[in-house]
Formats: structure tokens, sequence, C-alpha cells
């Protein structure tokens, strides 16, 4: 499968139970995909017993910033095994909350989605989320996306 293509996005989410006024996670996801176009609904795969696999599984809320070729490393920081809290990734990365769920949106990101959960399925060592883009918007209508191919960031042309 690393031969397969494919765009280069952040889900992330709030987690209000998390500390006093509640904590933003994020995670780097190369499985993003448009499901239906009559409702709109788009699919995340993430990794079973991850952060946010737990996360999503209690908080139906959720973003998703496509990234640009000029955000390779916002993607390689929140893809990170073993890495530093979710609120010291953030710290220097622009980003703005969603008005519907409160999830953090990529500033310069190429497509910004504000996401609910209809449905998850457990598919061997990940869960496949399903959701519903209740807001999807193009803040930039320049750049180019970031992509991924054989384990590496690559940029198109």
């Amino acid at each position: 499968m690393s031969r397969l293509a494919s765009g280069v996005t952040l889900v992330t989410a709030h987690d209000p139970e998390e500390g006093v006024s509640g904590e933003d996670v994020g995670m780097t996801a190369t499985a993003f995909l448009s499901v239906s176009l009559e409702p709109p609904m788009v699919l995340i795969s993430v990794r079973e017993g991850s952060r946010m696999d737990e996360l999503l599984e209690r908080q139906p809320l959720w973003a998703a910033s496509v990234l640009s070729e000029s955000q390779r490393h916002i993607a390689g920081r929140f893809a990170m095994r073993g890495r530093i809290s979710d609120r010291l990734l953030f710290e220097d990365v622009p980003y703005y909350r969603g008005d519907v769920s409160g999830a953090p949106l990529l500033g310069g990101a190429l497509a910004v989605l504000e996401c609910h959960t209809a449905q998850r399925l457990q598919a061997g060592d990940h869960t496949l989320v399903v959701a519903h883009a209740l807001t999807a918007r193009t803040p930039s209508t320049a750049g180019r996306p970031l992509t991924y191919f054989r384990g590496r960031y690559h940029q198109l042309g």
C-alpha cells in the first residue's frame, strides 16, 4: 500500500474532559476520504487504542484540515510516535477554532471540515470513523496539496 499516493490531513478534536479548560488533540492522517456527497460524509482511519481513537469514541465532534505542501512540518510533527504532549504540538501552529466543533482548524490549509461521527467500525488494528461533514470551506485557494507516497511526504509536480 506504500505505492498508493494519498493526501495528508490533520485531524483535530477538543477534549473538554482534559484539564481545566480542556485540551486540543491532533493526528496526521493519510487515510481520509470522501464517502458521500448527499449527505456530505467523510471517513478517517485511526489506530485502535490511540489517543485520537479513544477521544473520538466519546467526542463526536472533530475537524479535518487538508494540508498544503508548505505544511509538511506540521504533518511530521503530529505523526511522531512517542511524541510530546498535544498542548506543546499546537503551541506555534497557526489555527482558529471551528464554530461547530470547537476543534482547531489550521490557517493556510487547502480545505477545512467540521464533522460529527455517524458510525465507528473496527477494521483490523484500526477504527474507521464515518462522519457527516457539518461545514466545509476552502480558505486557501492558492497552494498545492501535500502528498504521502512510499513512506515519505512529497509535493506534486
